[in-house]
């Protein structure tokens, strides 16, 4: 028995010679890890050690596509996009879509194909023969023939119980999840874009506040050190306003960052680089809040009848289910009509190309199938559980799409609310601030009332944009989750102006 001391010698007993077994197996090792490792493409396969990094090959600089750019019909108005404008731009550069209806005419050109069933298929097929051979006849000689002929072959499947009509089915139903799939799409990406285009709207409306509250920061700042001057302030109110002021420089600065990113983001939804020179027209907001007069009840049974991705859900289910009755197909019998005709020509130039004979058949096929090793009955349980699994699917996301409308209802009463108490806090705020500003300068009010004062408009300017934002968001979202977002961001939703204060 060989000891695990790589260095012991050993004696052969045939030839008398000695080896170390150290370096046998050091060679061996060497020799495999040699053989081991083919080339790449000039390159070793793999790196020489562990610890090295592999070298890959070189290879051809790969072809990059050029970056969108805004359609030509949109070019003249660049500066000032509207949110048709923008949705427009990113339907048409969104990867998204233009793959999902890639995918639907995919599942358009196999439910053709599918259909080809239906009808019988013919082939022709042609043949040359060629035949050498030697016979004995006073001598030996060499006959030498040839021939050719072509045959025309027909099949037509009649009856398959269900087989041939169950995969028809299922490629139309795959065609139409597809459809439908490619429609959600479009709506999602119409609702992030609006999403985006909002968002950005916001923030500039936003920018434009804080730059309001930084003119009376400055303002303050000159009527605390003018009356510093004259001998009706203290130091501690000038330093009071700077500070009022350098927060709302900071506040500003800020929103100039976050202006960017949003006008990035929105760029991104586009598709387009985060860096074009673009921009978007800003509306005058004088929008009345609006309730909706359809009840929640209303919207989840509209959003079962229009949501897309429910219908491409419940499309699935009845591929899944077509599936069931192709399994089941296969294990019964196949009725087939079939049949062929070909003629054979000798190549023989003293005499012609004279026919040596033609052939037809028909045949009628009864197939049946009858014994597979129980594949076909394995088949119909898997194609059974499948189908059980795609209608459970489809049930759970019907429960989601409830609860998206739901919330989505809520979340607009909520908003709706919020714009109308941000207004009227945003009114008694800039009153209040009048009155502090107003005593102050009559020498009645602190310099600390004012600023507080102000602080509470700042920010009652911001709940106003806020809420406004989340409106315009909360309406969207209704229309996409009940299946009727349409592809110029338009919601079309029965809504009406409520004049109580509550919203409907």
């Amino acid at each position: 028995m060989l000891t695990h001391q790589p260095d012991v010698l050993r004696r052969r007993p045939s030839t008398g010679r000695t080896f170390r077994l150290g370096t046998l197996v050091t060679a061996t090792a060497a020799l495999l890890t040699g053989c081991g490792t083919p080339g790449v493409r000039g390159v070793a396969g793999t790196a020489p050690a562990p610890n090295v990094l592999w070298t890959p090959p070189r290879q051809p600089a790969p072809t990059v596509a050029p970056p969108p750019e805004v359609p030509p019909d949109l070019g003249a108005r660049i500066s000032q996009l509207r949110l048709g404008d923008v949705i427009d731009i990113a339907l048409r550069n969104n990867t998204a879509t233009s793959a999902a209806w890639a995918d639907a005419r995919a599942a358009a050109a196999t439910y053709g194909a599918a259909k080809g069933q239906y009808y019988p298929t013919l082939s022709v097929t042609g043949a040359l023969t060629t035949i050498h051979r030697t016979v004995a006849s006073a001598g030996q000689q060499a006959v030498k023939q040839q021939f050719y002929g072509p045959t025309l072959t027909a099949s037509w499947l009649l009856f398959d119980f269900g087989g041939r009509s169950g995969s028809i089915g299922a490629a139309r139903d795959a065609l139409l999840a597809a459809d439908w799939t490619h429609n959600a799409t479009l709506q999602s990406v119409v609702l992030a874009v609006e999403q985006a285009y909002l968002l950005y709207l916001g923030t500039k409306g936003l920018l434009d506040a804080q730059q309001t509250t930084l003119a009376e920061a400055q303002t303050n700042l000159d009527a605390a050190e003018q009356r510093h001057r004259v001998g009706l302030a203290t130091i501690a109110d000038v330093l009071q306003a700077r500070t009022a002021l350098s927060q709302a420089r900071l506040a500003l600065e800020s929103t100039q960052g976050d202006l960017q990113t949003t006008r990035g983001a929105l760029a991104l939804s586009m598709g387009l680089p985060a860096n074009v020179p673009y921009d978007i027209e800003v509306m005058p907001d004088t929008t009345t809040p609006v309730g909706i007069v359809e009840g929640v009840d209303s919207l989840i049974a509209r959003a079962m009848r229009e949501r897309p991705d429910l219908a491409a859900q419940r499309a699935l289910v009845d591929q899944a289910r077509a599936r069931v009755t192709v399994a089941r197909s296969q294990a019964l019998p196949t009725l087939t009509v079939g049949g062929n005709t070909g003629d054979t020509y000798f190549i023989n130039p003293a005499a012609g190309f004279p026919p040596s004979g033609n052939s037809y058949t028909a045949t009628l096929t009864l197939s049946f199938p009858f014994f597979s090793g129980w594949s076909q009955i394995y088949n119909m349980k898997a194609a059974s559980a499948a189908a059980a699994a795609a209608a459970l699917r489809a049930r759970g996301f019907e429960q989601q799409v409830v609860y998206q409308v739901f919330n989505a209802y809520y979340a607009l009463r909520t908003a709706t609310q919020q714009v109308r108490t941000s207004r009227d806090l945003l009114a008694s705020a800039t009153e209040s601030e009048q009155v502090a500003l107003g005593r102050y300068k009559a020498g009645a009010g602190s310099l600390l009332d004012l600023l507080t004062a102000q602080a509470a408009l700042a920010s009652a300017r911001a709940q106003a944009i806020q809420a406004r934002f989340s409106w315009n968001t909360a309406l969207a979202q209704v229309a996409h989750d009940v299946g009727i977002l349409g592809l110029d961001g338009s919601s079309p939703l029965q809504m009406q102006t409520d004049t109580t204060g509550t919203p409907k």
